[in-house]
């Protein structure tokens, strides 16, 4: 098989380490396994070099995020097909083989990921990317068997191995010589959407964004940051606003910044109804650091936007008025 590097990111996982590494040694024979650590204060590196003497450190120094961290160390590491791991993850036997063989047998396949089912309710699909990525028209991501915060129940319903628009970065394989060619993550991003930033941008030139559920893995989820931190939600509703601005046409850029302002005002309200007033006042964080960093962020060449696969609707309108839950019954993506 093609050298394959499974490279997991840890700050201060020593016990995400503990619980999933057994796991990912057992179920990863083929493959190099490589610890990222992006500067973590816990005994991590003190763990992994006491009980696993044989894995490969690559010392960040610093916490990079996820973006940051990934770029500095896959710039060390020499292999064919990368897998972008997260230390939180469970996998399971041959979960490495069939998504190697389908990126083998397509050249323009450039990344894929295998099916996440949830750690803790191991018959639902998981938040972070479930049996595949989406987005709607006005940017908001959505998967197949997740939509907003209602899971489905895994019944093999997802089970066939199809094109997506992103894969999860809790488990995203992709093609080293891509990788670099198009600057990996982007890191202004930091951390949380920056897999989908990358995923749209292979898109425009030409390559394809897989999901293969002949794989499948466990996502326990919120291993590193909580899902309703304060700081989860700024970095999501920055990071929508920096994938919107960074990869749509400017023709309809316009229109669309202007709808999800006001989506997004009447979100925050609902948020400080909720009495979550950390995440009140990260909306309107985000879109200030937003305003603030925008003339850093590099527009993609508006020439090869690729809006092909983007579902032509919206998922809040669907979802909230007219009660969609499922993904197989939102119109064009059975």
């Amino acid at each position: 098989m093609a050298k394959v590097a499974v490279v997991i990111l840890n700050w201060n996982g020593v016990n995400l380490l503990k619980q999933y590494l057994p796991s990912v040694i057992e179920h990863s024979q083929n493959a190099e396994i490589i610890i990222a650590d992006n500067g973590s204060t816990d005994d991590s590196i003190f763990f992994l070099e006491s009980h696993y003497p044989n894995i490969r450190i690559i010392d960040n120094q610093n916490n990079l995020g996820f973006t940051g961290g990934y770029n500095k160390a896959l710039k060390q590491v020499d292999a064919e097909y990368y897998v972008l791991l997260n230390s939180d993850i469970e996998v399971t036997d041959n979960w490495i083989e069939p998504i190697i063989h389908l990126i083998q047998s397509d050249e323009k396949i450039a990344v894929c990921q295998p099916k996440l089912l949830s750690y803790l309710e191991k018959d639902k699909f998981e938040y972070a990317g479930a049996s595949g990525g989406y987005i709607d028209s006005l940017g908001y991501p959505f998967c197949r068997g997740r939509v907003f915060d209602t899971l489905e129940s895994d019944n093999g319903q997802y089970n066939d191995t199809r094109e997506c628009f992103w894969a999860s970065g809790a488990a995203m394989f992709v093609r080293a010589d891509v990788y670099h060619r198009f600057g990996g993550l982007d890191e202004e991003f930091f951390a949380h959407q920056e897999e989908i930033d990358f995923c749209w941008r292979v898109k425009n030139e030409g390559y394809k964004v897989y999901v293969c559920p002949d794989s499948v893995v466990y996502h326990l989820g919120g291993g590193t940051l909580n899902k309703t931190s304060p700081h989860k939600t700024y970095l999501n509703f920055r990071n929508n606003l920096y994938l919107l601005y960074k990869n749509l046409p400017k023709n309809k850029y316009k229109r669309v910044f202007i709808i999800r302002l006001f989506m997004d005002i009447l979100a925050s309200f609902v948020f400080f109804l909720q009495g979550k007033q950390g995440e009140f006042n990260a909306v309107y964080k985000a879109y200030k650091d937003f305003f603030k960093r925008k003339k850093y962020i590099n527009r993609t060449n508006q020439k090869n936007i690729n809006l092909s696969s983007i579902y032509k609707g919206s998922i809040v309108y669907d979802n909230h008025i007219k009660g969609i839950k499922k993904f197989s019954d939102f119109v064009g993506l059975k």
